[in-house]
């Protein structure tokens, strides 16, 4: 697990340029300006999540591994509702409009992140004995084993990716990607 983390920290690393730049990527790909602009504006603002993600992966497998799976399944419930009251707040209460849903996003998945976190460090005793320099041990060989894993998943979230980047080049490309996101 630990050795997950680090490899998914770098990769978040590694790609948070194109979080940054998401606009003129888009752009440069094509895309409505006015999609690109907001698109932009979203992924700059949801960058905690995809740290949080290197965090709630990791663990999320370890739980798995350790038939665990129900604690998920309650966290998985609870941040829903959680979820929902918090847009209920932020886009009703303060109206944000669109920055409500990436500061909900953020929020709700380090939430998951932090108590899957806390579960397993306080609740799987017999497979965590705590943080180890030993998950620097063989990293290059964890990484060669993960890649491939890694390509696929990247695969398939690139190609609805492309799918959304494609519809932006129908008329009226606003209500084609935004009937999309419904899907």
């Amino acid at each position: 697990m630990q050795r997950s983390w680090i490899i998914l920290l770098g990769a978040c690393i590694l790609l948070l340029p194109i979080y940054i730049y998401s606009e003129p990527i888009l752009i440069l790909l094509g895309q409505d300006h006015e999609i690109a602009e907001l698109a932009g504006t979203f992924t700059i603002q949801s960058i905690p999540q995809m740290f949080s993600l290197a965090i709630n992966f990791a663990t999320q497998k370890f739980l798995q591994a350790q038939s665990r799976v129900g604690i998920l399944a309650w966290l998985g419930f609870a941040s829903l509702i959680v979820h929902i009251c918090i847009l209920e707040i932020l886009i009703k209460l303060l109206g944000w409009g669109t920055a409500s849903a990436a500061a909900a996003y953020n929020i709700t998945v380090w939430g998951i992140s932090l108590s899957q976190l806390v579960y397993v460090v306080n609740c799987c005793t017999e497979g965590w004995k705590g943080l180890s320099w030993l998950a620097f041990k063989d990293l290059w060989n964890f990484v060669k084993l993960s890649f491939g894993s890694a390509l696929m998943l990247c695969l398939e979230i690139w190609y609805f990716m492309i799918l959304i980047v494609l519809t932006g080049h129908l008329d009226n490309p606003v209500i084609a990607v935004g009937s999309l996101s419904i899907c």
